[in-house]
């Protein structure tokens, strides 16, 4: 997929709000800072990848919707009827996806990492879980929840129980990460430049690698030519990547002014 940037316009990339965690209380807080930065990005947004985990849990019944997200939902569907294309990677907390996004707020849903052409620039775009080496219990565990039967099970539970059991076990597998995630591990124990590595020698170069996950801010550059970008998250670092024609910036979101992010 191929997209042009008009001038004075930019590509938005941004992930992991976890909407819905720790409580309403703070997830609100949230929700409400992202809207205020989607109505600044507005006016300069050529286009907005979200790229994973824009909810702690979400699961679409067939007659019922979460309860919540009132406001990020109702300006994301006023940014694309304005003519903005959002697109939406599926994380590892939200990934029991399915049309909701696409019939109600005319955003496409990608399950795998997906390759685009933004302003003559190669991108690779996924949220980043499963991928590179290890963590084989999850890799096992992503293919049993991404079952259609499994789904089709899990939805045949009453909403109040089943959304209620999610969000506990959502909410204790982050208390065990204990904030691993946001500890740089070094260029040959972050996963995720492995992967990017492993394709670059299988042949698929790309100028920019861009992922979520990690809940880290990282710019790095794999060679002459490509960089390896995660866009952190909006728990702790509110951060985003903006791409306008010719180049990517990692960016903070204090809700006052945009900070640039260090290279690694």
């Amino acid at each position: 997929m191929s997209m042009h940037i008009s001038p004075g316009k930019k590509i938005y990339f941004l992930s992991d709000f976890h909407l819905g965690a720790p409580n309403a209380e703070q997830s609100l807080q949230r929700e409400k800072l992202l809207v205020r930065f989607l109505n600044e990005i507005e006016p300069t947004a050529a286009s907005i990848f979200i790229v994973g985990d824009m909810f702690d849990f979400w699961y679409e019944y067939t007659k019922v919707v979460p309860r919540g997200y009132t406001r990020i939902l109702g300006k994301l569907a006023q940014l694309t009827d304005s003519g903005i294309p959002i697109h939406f990677f599926v994380g590892n907390h939200d990934m029991w996806m399915n049309n909701y996004l696409q019939q109600e707020l005319n955003i496409p849903v990608y399950f795998e990492p997906k390759a685009f052409e933004l302003g003559g620039k190669k991108f690779w775009i996924g949220h980043g879980d499963g991928l590179g080496p290890g963590d084989g219990g999850y890799k096992a565990l992503k293919k049993v929840f991404r079952n259609p039967v499994c789904q089709t099970l899990f939805g045949m539970i009453p909403p109040a129980i089943g959304i209620g059991v999610a969000d506990y076990f959502s909410r204790k597998s982050r208390a065990k990460g204990g904030g691993k995630e946001e500890v740089w591990l070094g260029e040959e124990r972050e996963w995720l430049i492995t992967y990017c590595k492993e394709l670059m020698a299988s042949g698929k170069n790309f100028d920019f690698f861009v992922f979520g996950h990690r809940h880290l801010p990282i710019d790095f550059r794999l060679n002459s030519t490509s960089r390896y970008i995660n866009l952190g998250d909006w728990i702790r670092y509110f951060t985003y990547a903006t791409f306008d024609g010719a180049d990517v910036s990692v960016q903070s979101y204090t809700g006052m002014e945009h900070k640039i992010v260090r290279n690694w």
